[in-house]
């Protein structure tokens, strides 16, 4: 074991292997890169149909390791799922421009407002799959749809030989699905095309032993499709999440810095024996760094210090980073955590170069800010809604009472105000989910609970997590500064 990393060095390492921009649309896995916690395992067996998560939680990561063979064959090895060794995977509708495999999102839209049926249009998307050769020579989407549409025979001969075929090699065709929410601008019209690759789903699963579809979803969009497809709650009793333990997340973090490209990785390995090189070029940390908090804590301490300020008063540096990004499910994305990790060593190289560790603590804070107005920032964009019903208590502090919530929504005509931009959003054909319960309240904060933008504490009152009440401007006393505007 060498000596420790100087202060210097740490930083140098940590501004290398922290990721600039964590955007699921722009960065790739890679065998460096890849990780596997293990509560991830069940997402990635081949029958797991519905893999569900909010955003940041690593959906588009395995969709695309999934297609790369030597990205399955690592996951194979680490969750000694050997079925992922005999897969042949195809995409089914994913971020990336693929005409030749399904429908981009323009023309996605085209179809369905020009009346295709969702269903038969992912059978489609199935047939192209599974190397139908009719269609091969069929042009348009359009085309492909309505030849399928009139040859239903065909259609189900196609996939029992593919089936069989699968079968006879000792193979699972798996079809993959991602990006939903860039399916169509109209959300009612994404809920349809969502329940259309569920049905498709369940059916495989009842008719077929080699053909599944594994469908990566956010949970609000999963709850949209059941209202077009009730029968989708069977595909619930063997769903998966993708969750995010304290322990998971500092192991990601140790990852990182152990495999990148940069010499001064080499030597953070080399302070802490155990490393295992089990590809080439990619490096799995001791069991100790991956899942013992206790060595975690002592770690990440030599980067950090071990207290949120003078003492132990204003919190430990290990345990107080993922408690500040958890919303009220006690939930944090990586990616939330890795800004976070990330705009600390950035403000700490900015304002406190000569700090006698790696990070500052006012560092973390300011990177819990950031990750809080990214987030605050992605639920916008994906239920605009929760942003209408937390305005009205701006200016507050919580815990807050049920009552008090109540009035401050009431006083400010706040189902109004949720009906009319529901009606605006629809009249410019860009609908999102609006709350079931717009005009009753104790329903909504239910629904916020569910989102896990609220929790309600053990005396009742409601709460916000930080990563959401930081950048609503709603004060804690004694917690993190608000965001200012």
């Amino acid at each position: 074991m060498t000596a420790a990393l100087r202060v210097e060095d740490y930083r140098a390492l940590l501004s290398a292997a922290l990721p600039r921009a964590q955007d699921a649309d722009t960065v790739h896995p890679t065998v460096n890169t890849l990780f596997t916690p293990d509560s991830h395992r069940l997402a990635l067996e081949p029958d797991t149909t519905v893999v569900q998560g909010g955003r940041g939680v690593g959906k588009t990561f395995w969709f695309r390791s999934l297609l790369d063979p030597l990205l399955r064959e690592v996951a194979a090895q680490e969750y000694r799922i050997d079925r992922l060794r005999e897969l042949e995977v195809a995409a089914g509708y994913g971020a990336a421009l693929v005409p030749d495999r399904y429908p981009g999102s323009a023309e996605l839209r085209s179809l369905v407002d020009s009346g295709a049926n969702p269903y038969e249009l992912w059978t489609t998307v199935l047939l192209v799959a599974l190397g139908h050769r009719d269609l091969a020579a069929v042009g348009s989407w359009k085309d492909k749809i309505a030849w399928v549409r009139d040859h239903p025979g065909d259609r189900d001969r196609t996939i029992a030989a593919a089936d069989r075929r699968a079968q006879a090699e000792g193979k699972v065709c798996l079809v993959l699905f991602d990006a939903l929410e860039h399916l169509h601008l109209d959300r009612r019209q994404a809920d349809r095309l969502v329940a259309g690759i569920l049905q498709l789903a369940l059916e495989l699963r009842l008719s077929t032993r080699n053909i599944r579809c594994k469908i990566f979803i956010r949970p609000d969009m999963f709850d949209g499709a059941l209202l077009h497809f009730p029968d989708a709650s069977k595909l619930t009793s063997n769903a998966a999440s993708l969750k995010w333990t304290p322990a998971n997340l500092y192991g990601l973090f140790f990852h990182y810095l152990g495999n990148d490209r940069a010499p001064l990785a080499a030597d953070f390995r080399s302070m802490r024996p155990g490393w295992d090189e089990t590809t080439a070029g990619r490096h799995v940390p001791p069991a100790s760094l991956l899942g013992d908090e206790e060595v975690q804590s002592e770690a990440f301490t030599a980067l950090a210090g071990s207290y949120m300020g003078a003492n132990f008063r204003k919190g430990y540096t290990y345990t107080w980073l993922p408690n500040h990004l958890m919303d009220g499910a006690e939930q944090v994305s990586p990616r939330s955590f890795l800004d976070a990790l990330s705009k600390a060593v950035e403000e700490t190289i900015a304002q406190y170069a000569g700090h006698e560790y790696a990070i500052h603590h006012e560092g973390i804070r300011r990177g819990v800010q950031s990750a809080s107005r990214t987030r605050v920032g992605e639920i916008r964009e994906d239920l605009p809604w929760v942003q209408t019903a937390i305005e009205p208590l701006n200016g507050q502090q919580v815990p807050i009472e049920e009552d008090l919530v109540v009035s401050l929504w009431g006083e400010s005509g706040l189902t109004a105000a949720l009906q009319a931009e529901a009606e605006s959003t629809a009249a410019e054909e860009d609908v999102r989910t609006g709350p079931r319960h717009a005009d009753r309240y104790p329903g909504l904060i239910e629904e916020l609970i569910d989102l896990g933008v609220m929790r309600r504490r053990k005396d009742g009152r409601i709460d916000l997590p930080d990563v959401y009440r930081i950048a609503f401007s709603i004060g804690r006393k004694g917690g993190v500064p608000k965001v200012k505007t």
